[in-house]
Parts: C-alpha cells; sequence; structure tokens
C-alpha cells in the first residue's frame, strides 16, 4: 500500500534538504521524495546516502526523484520518474523487486500511458498554482480531477500535487484522488503533517505508525 501523504523535500542547499527531511520524519512523514535539481552526482550520492539514514532510522519511506540508479545504490524504497527521465518499464529491469516506481502525470493520456508501464502510483498535477516546480501544464484543479478519475477507472493509485494546502484536501478526496504529494505547505509548517494525515484519515490504515490525539 502506498502512503496517502507524500513529502517531498524542499530546500535552498543540500543541507537545508537534510534538515527538512529530518523535520518531516520527526513530525511523522510516512514517505518523503527527495528531490534535488542541478547537483553533481557526487553530491546527489552523498545527500542521498544521509536521507536513506535518516529515513530509515524512522522507518519511512524514501522515494529518490529522477534517477533510479541512485534509487538502487541507496537502497531507497523506489524512484519517481518524470515525463523527461527514464522510462519505469527501463527503471523496473534494473531495480530491485521490491522497490516501487511512481510516475508524474498532467493529462489523461499521461495517466493511461503510465499505466501501461505498470507504474505504483501516479501524481497527477498541477492541482493549482506552484512555485516549488516550473511547468508549463494547465491547473487541473477538483473537475479535472474528476473527469480523469472517472474515465480512467484504475486501481492504479492517483495522488494529488501542486500547491495543495490543508484547505484543499478534502475536495480533492472528494474527486476520487486517493492521496497528495506536498512540498511548500509542509515545509512551512512541518506540524502540518499530523493535520494532513487527519484530513486523508491516514491513521485508521496500516500505513500509520502513530495514533494521532
Amino acid at each position: 500500500m502506498i502512503p496517502k501523504l507524500h513529502y517531498i523535500s524542499q530546500g535552498s542547499s543540500l543541507k537545508e534538504h537534510i534538515e527538512h527531511i529530518q523535520k518531516a520524519c520527526n513530525a511523522g512523514a510516512e514517505l518523503v521524495q527527495l528531490r534535488v535539481k542541478d547537483c553533481s552526482q557526487k553530491k546527489l550520492l552523498a545527500i542521498a546516502q544521509e536521507a536513506r539514514e535518516i529515513t530509515a532510522h524512522f522507518q519511512t519511506r524514501l522515494i529518490i526523484n529522477d534517477d533510479y540508479k541512485l534509487a538502487k545504490e541507496v537502497k531507497a524504497d523506489g524512484v519517481h520518474l518524470g515525463g523527461t527521465d527514464a522510462c519505469p518499464i527501463t527503471a523496473r529491469k534494473h531495480l530491485y523487486t521490491w522497490q516501487i516506481i511512481g510516475g508524474t502525470a498532467h493529462t489523461l493520456q499521461d495517466c493511461e500511458t503510465l499505466i501501461e508501464k505498470q507504474v505504483d502510483y501516479i501524481s497527477l498535477g498541477p492541482f493549482s498554482t506552484t512555485t516549488t516546480k516550473e511547468t508549463t501544464a494547465s491547473t487541473l484543479g477538483v473537475s479535472g480531477y474528476k473527469a480523469i478519475i472517472e474515465e480512467l477507472g484504475t486501481t492504479t493509485p492517483i495522488l494529488a500535487v501542486g500547491g495543495i494546502t490543508l484547505d484543499d484536501v478534502t475536495k480533492i478526496l472528494e474527486a476520487g484522488i486517493v492521496g497528495i504529494a506536498v512540498s511548500k505547505a509542509i515545509t512551512t509548517d512541518f506540524n502540518s503533517i499530523r493535520s494532513f494525515n487527519e484530513l486523508l484519515s491516514a491513521s485508521s490504515t496500516q500505513e500509520q505508525r502513530h495514533t494521532f490525539k
């Protein structure tokens, strides 16, 4: 089962990414995606290894953005692939059997393609305008999610991503989405992880390690 809440790491430096991952794990994050851009492979390996140590300590799942070879090297729980990254089928051949693959989608067609390539989950967005990730894709909103979910009729978990706040969660779930990937809202307030989990009813699933009161 894929956790309903994914924290996508954010930071102005590699050190800050690690600090934020530590804070997210402390706050009860069940899955963290390490997303670092414009970094040398050597530094990326070092930060991925550090992130793996932190997440392993908290029994938090770690997903590596873009690089399936790095995900395998540090024994992360999986990799998240964007539209311009490696093909999920190719990645699957190289990864350990227990590692998961997620994919980014912006349209119905993107989702259908990823489902054909047997990804384990899809991050569909952007939900609304976001400054975290540069994209030319149109915002989907609740109506966009409803239309795509109804057309797909898939058992592959679809997560919402892109500019999501606490106020958006209930209506996103009502659209048929099973979970969310969040960066800025959590980085701004790591205590919000508890609120996000409560809204996602994560405490009633086997994925939840903590009992929130």
